[in-house]
């Protein structure tokens, strides 16, 4: 089984036009709608849904209070290396940027999973640049043996590898990778991944299966809202989720939301998407799938995370760093891109419970599997 097939039936033109295409009475049955098609999710990603902001917002945040009642959990990215042999127009690490690098030892890995154990932690996301030799298999496989004592759920946001790579790594501990195709748009995505395996679209566009092959248990998808149109680029994201989740039935999944964030040497966004129309997009995920989890990081503002988190959001991280050491060995070196709300876990935490939500600081035990 491979996505690739029902992908290439969806010509990208044809999909961007039906989406703009839809009409109020399209938005009107989607949200009427007792299980939601893939063309109801066009609608209310459409254009034709703005005026039906408040009514989505609302029918989003019953769906998921119903299915997951009133916890958010909370995570924290830890940077493990930015060295990559990637050259990519909208991020720092790219190999064309003159920066310093910096590859975390298995004493400093302890060191920043001490600052996040002492905020409350038990889930951590694991990210590095992606260079196959410095931070390649055998070095994520000691970061997992070195991190998994601390830890109750490892979640990992590293270069795309081979089912047999992902079979060697989840026995040691590691539960949920997040992959992002940055665009489905095959001639964009070249132009934004000139040089190095990342520039491979179809080897990328393959590694959900890989991972389902491999058995894991949690993947997160999403794109680089800013590359492409969103609404077509965030199409192809539900119809990869639509394929997942009828192949890989035991796996679970989850959407993240990331808009172009500045960073050292960036491009500026091709398409600038409002609050609005990311609030817009977050109901029309939640509205279509009611199972699916959401996630929003520091990439966006407090007054905009305040407020989205009762829209259908299940997940949100706080104190995030995006520079290898930046808790406690290096924290000058330089961010992936520039985080927005710069408050505290425990700050996040205290506003949480003010909403009326129960923090969670880990996401699942092996124990309870």
């Amino acid at each position: 089984m491979s996505f690739q097939p029902i992908f290439e039936a969806q010509p990208w033109d044809d999909v961007k036009a039906s989406i703009y295409a839809k009409t109020a009475a399209d938005v009107a049955h989607a949200l009427a709608a007792p299980q939601r098609t893939l063309e109801d999710f066009k609608a209310l990603i459409s254009p034709a849904a703005a005026p039906y902001l408040e009514q989505m917002a609302q029918l989003s945040h019953q769906l998921t209070r119903k299915r997951f009642g009133n916890t958010l959990q909370l995570y924290a990215p830890l940077y493990l290396s930015n060295e990559c042999q990637n050259i990519c127009t909208y991020c720092g690490f790219s190999l064309d940027n003159k920066i310093a690098r910096r590859t975390l030892s298995s004493v400093e890995m302890l060191l920043e999973a001490a600052v996040l154990k002492d905020w409350g932690y038990d889930h951590v996301l694991l990210v590095t640049g992606e260079a196959n030799v410095t931070v390649g298999i055998d070095y994520l496989e000691k970061a997992l043996r070195t991190l998994r004592p601390q830890f109750a759920h490892i979640s990992m946001e590293v270069q795309p590898l081979d089912q047999a790579d992902y079979e060697r790594l989840i026995p040691e501990g590691l539960n949920t990778v997040l992959v992002y195709q940055e665009t489905y748009h095959r001639a964009d995505y070249k132009k934004h991944h000139p040089k190095g395996k990342k520039s491979n679209f179809d080897y990328r566009l393959d590694t959900p299966d890989r991972l389902g092959r491999a058995g894991i248990h949690k993947m997160g998808l999403g794109v680089l809202i800013g590359l492409e149109d969103w609404r077509t680029d965030c199409f192809y994201t539900a119809l990869h989720l639509d394929y997942l989740e009828k192949t890989y039935w035991q796996t679970k999944y989850s959407l993240s939301f990331p808009r172009l964030r500045p960073a050292e040497g960036m491009l500026q966004p091709k398409v600038e998407m409002s609050d609005r129309e990311l609030v817009q997009l977050i109901c029309a995920y939640r509205i279509w799938n009611g199972e699916v989890e959401l996630s929003i990081s520091t990439r966006e503002s407090p007054v905009f995370r305040d407020h989205v988190i009762k829209l259908g959001i299940t997940s949100i991280s706080a104190g995030s760093k995006t520079n290898p050491g930046g808790y406690a060995v290096a924290p000058e070196s330089l961010e992936q891109f520039e985080i927005s709300d710069e408050r505290s876990p425990p700050e996040i935490a205290a506003m949480l419970r003010r909403q009326g939500y129960e923090p969670v600081w880990k996401d699942w035990d092996a124990a309870l599997a």
